[in-house]
């Protein structure tokens, strides 16, 4: 059967639309499956992957690498537009990108196997990141491609059901992933989205003689893209795109900084307890129910109050997600007061940043193909993507600035690195790099693995925690009353005691150590955690299998208070002021949008 080269005259829906949609409802699950279980796997889990387990990652950490997956998925787009749009044409970039991608989930299912976790971790996240970047621009291109002049005014409709099954396939990985991550492990959470991504790949193979295949422009491309008409279209695109990148910076953070968050809240929720990353499965279901909601009444409702262009919908989706991270903000200061709120009012911002996401991501998406020239399409598409691209680097980046490395942590793996393991204790060198000073470390290690660290002048943070805990007969002092109480205690280098409260069951006591300067590698102190009892790590869950295979037993907890000694490792943007200062970001962006949107003046190209 020959392939058809140019979209049918008809007024009808294109035959090729279910294969496509059907194929990314299922390469949706496979990639917010495994996005869905990435911090909370390199937070709980990285570390206990390899033998002797490995060193933990911080929560900043985390979330920087995180956002460099996601971005980095979303600027290998110009990678396959070119090849797309000058080589090989979208069907088959699709095609064979997909093939990578399935690689990459290969490779993560493959940690713990053989080799080095973290090695694996990074194979697979950057073949995924060719793979799933790769193929993003060409697919959304690939359906207006399918559209002529006779049935273009179905394009919008096909958008918000390709949207719909992005989502109706990631509702159910958001579900099933974390669950299959805390009872079987990363082999089969990262191992059945690899599955779903090969049924993906046979779904797209399978409905490739009822698609339309534009061919690629080769020369026509460089042509157009070097025009005046084309330079014209980038030039007004691309400050449009740097505003949407604000809106990914923010959007994104749903799947680490709120992950985060969620730990701290009351997950009991309508009589189920959730997993903390389980909460991201409310933002697909809710675009299901939005997409027709938006379509057919709240848009329809709106336009006869005024005229609501594209350009507005994106404005007005700028602002609520300012308030979005305003009600976020809101939660992390009554949870750095100690209160415990319940997921409810996540959810309720998931509600709110899900309304913007209809009104920035998907208009974005519709008005940048109808904007582009014929052939650069593609093109279009990834410098759409790109704009995710800047803003998770922007995230990635300012996660990075604030994470305070450890210099106990530091000094360990020099030693390590040294073979001066050589029994279950080991003498570091404090910050004058010399060892027999009052400012020395002591490691405590079990099988070549930190176990604790024991801090310089720690007696005087025992005794405050003393403090703190004779207080704490209900719950963890305030943070003015606790700095009260250790308003007259200092370290052994004249540093007063600082003391802050984290959340409801975890406070910090801590010093700037023998630097003399605040938030640095060097700060000293000790975590005070309020423990209810709990038992050890169930055998039914995978972790607790691996730390027995690991031999570290975790004995039955009694009420009272574990103590966490740490030198440096904290952050320099904690708790509320953190979402406080994305949230000033949107608002500024907003402000900046307006004149632009009022400016800019809109040219619609269709394939003929």
């Amino acid at each position: 059967m020959s392939q058809r080269v140019k979209p049918l005259e008809a007024d009808r829906m294109p035959p090729g639309i279910p294969y496509i949609i059907g194929n990314e409802a299922a390469e949706r699950f496979s990639f917010y499956g495994m996005r869905t279980i990435l911090v909370v796997f390199m937070v709980q889990y990285l570390h206990f992957m390899d033998g002797r387990g490995g060193r933990e990652l911080s929560s900043n950490q985390a979330v920087e690498y995180y956002h460099q997956f996601a971005s980095w998925v979303y600027f290998t787009p110009l990678l396959g537009a070119l090849i797309a749009d000058i080589f090989v044409g979208k069907y088959r970039t699709i095609l064979w990108l997909s093939i990578v991608y399935c690689l990459g989930h290969a490779a993560l299912a493959c940690m713990g196997s053989y080799g080095s976790s973290p090695g694996w971790l990074f194979a697979g996240l950057a073949l995924i990141c060719l793979g799933s970047g790769g193929i993003k621009p060409c697919v959304s291109a690939h359906v207006g491609d399918q559209f002529g002049k006779s049935n273009h005014h179905l394009l919008s409709r096909v958008y918000n059901g390709f949207y719909f099954s992005i989502n109706f396939g990631s509702f159910f990985s958001t579900l099933l992933t974390p669950w299959l991550l805390e009872r079987y492990g990363p082999h089969w959470a990262f191992g059945v989205p690899g599955g779903l991504m090969a049924i993906a790949t046979l779904m797209f193979w399978l409905g490739r003689n009822r698609f339309v295949h534009i061919p690629p422009s080769s020369h026509g491309f460089f042509k157009e893209a070097f025009s005046r008409e084309g330079l014209v279209a980038l030039g007004k695109l691309i400050p449009l795109f740097s505003f949407i990148a604000v809106f990914w910076s923010l959007y994104d953070q749903t799947g680490s900084s709120w992950v985060l968050q969620a730990e701290q809240m009351n997950l009991h929720f309508l009589g189920i307890n959730w997993l903390e990353s389980q909460i991201q499965a409310v933002n697909p279901i809710l675009i299901l129910v939005f997409i027709p909601l938006f379509s057919f009444i709240i848009y329809p409702w709106l336009n006869r109050h005024f005229l609501l262009t594209p350009l507005r919908k994106i404005g007005m989706g700028l602002f609520l997600i300012a308030v979005s991270f305003a009600l976020t903000t809101l939660i992390q200061t009554w949870i750095d007061a100690g209160q415990r709120p319940s997921i409810a009012w996540q959810i309720a911002a998931y509600v709110i940043i899900t309304a913007a996401e209809i009104m920035v991501s998907i208009v974005g998406l519709e008005f940048a193909y109808t904007q582009a020239p014929k052939a650069m399409k593609s093109w279009i598409m990834a410098l759409f993507s790109l704009s995710v691209w800047g803003g998770n680097q922007f995230t990635a980046q300012v996660n990075h600035f604030i994470d305070i490395p450890s210099a106990g942590i530091l000094q360990f793996e020099q030693a390590a690195a040294k073979n001066l393991l050589s029994s279950s204790s080991i003498i570091l060198p404090g910050y004058d790099g010399v060892i027999g000073s009052a400012d020395d470390l002591v490691a405590h290690t079990r099988q070549g693995r930190l176990e604790s660290l024991e801090i310089p002048g720690r007696q005087t943070y025992l005794d405050a925690a003393d403090r703190i805990e004779a207080q704490a007969v209900v719950s963890l002092p305030s943070k003015e009353a606790g700095r009260k109480l250790l308003g007259d205690v200092k370290d052994l280098w004249g540093n007063p005691l600082v003391y802050e409260l984290i959340d409801s069951t975890h406070a910090r006591i801590s010093s700037a150590g023998p630097d003399r300067a605040n938030k640095t590698p060097w700060d000293l102190g000790l975590i005070l955690e309020k423990v209810s009892g709990d038992a050890p790590p169930s055998s039914s869950t995978w972790l607790g299998r691996r730390k027995a295979e690991l031999g570290i037993h975790e004995k039955t907890a009694e009420a009272g208070f574990k103590r966490t000694e740490f030198c440096g490792g904290q952050s320099k943007l904690e708790g509320s002021a953190y979402f406080r200062f994305f949230t000033w970001l949107v608002l500024a962006t907003t402000a900046l949008y307006i004149p632009f949107a009022y400016f800019y003046r809109p040219r619609s190209y269709l394939h003929d």
